[in-house]
């Protein structure tokens, strides 16, 4: 399994987007033999089909439909803010919406330990994500939030993230492209 994205380097990906075999050449993009994906919603799903990690019951599956879309629209409100021409205005509006937005994610997961039930799926990394770069742009956000907070401790406490995390290869910054007003150093 190869997972690219910018890693090759702009001139080459120009070069050869158009030549590998994708439907819509985009990053990041993932070959498995002959499975080619682009597009990162659906790269997490046909990874989390491959191992299981898109629920076992009808409940967990229906959980995991939800929190896939809902955390790609949580994700696509701060890129509007940081990305808009207004940016301190945007922000302001945000940060008011965000502890609203929060409570629900909150009250999602409950006493669960991962957001669709017992057992870690694929959102889990989304949201994992999506809280992370939240807590970067205001760290005192998940204050009023224990369970948020304890779920990012026990994503980050998984032997392989964990490792992932320690290592050169980890980057926490830059999450946005040059062009954003937060979020590119």
């Amino acid at each position: 399994m190869r997972l690219e994205a910018s890693e090759n380097g702009k001139n080459e990906w120009v070069k050869d987007r158009y030549t590998i075999g994708l439907d819509f050449p985009n990053l990041p993009y993932l070959i498995d033999g002959n499975i080619k994906i682009t597009q990162s919603n659906a790269i997490l799903r046909y990874i989390g089909r491959k191992h299981k990690m898109c629920g076992d019951t009808e409940e967990e599956r229906v959980r995991v439909d939800i929190l896939e879309s809902q955390a790609m629209d949580f994700r696509m409100q701060l890129v509007r803010v940081c990305h808009n021409p207004n940016f301190e205005n945007m922000r302001l509006i945000y940060l008011q919406q965000l502890p609203k937005s929060l409570h629900l994610f909150s009250c999602f997961l409950g006493t669960r330990k991962w957001f669709a039930g017992k057992k870690m799926t694929f959102v889990d990394f989304s949201m994992y994500d999506i809280l992370d770069l939240n807590l970067k742009f205001l760290p005192t956000c998940l204050d009023l939030f224990p369970n948020l907070q304890e779920f990012l401790t026990r994503f980050e406490g998984l032997k392989k993230i964990s490792a992932y995390m320690n290592s050169p290869r980890y980057l926490p910054k830059p999450v946005f492209l040059k062009m954003a007003k937060w979020g590119t150093q």
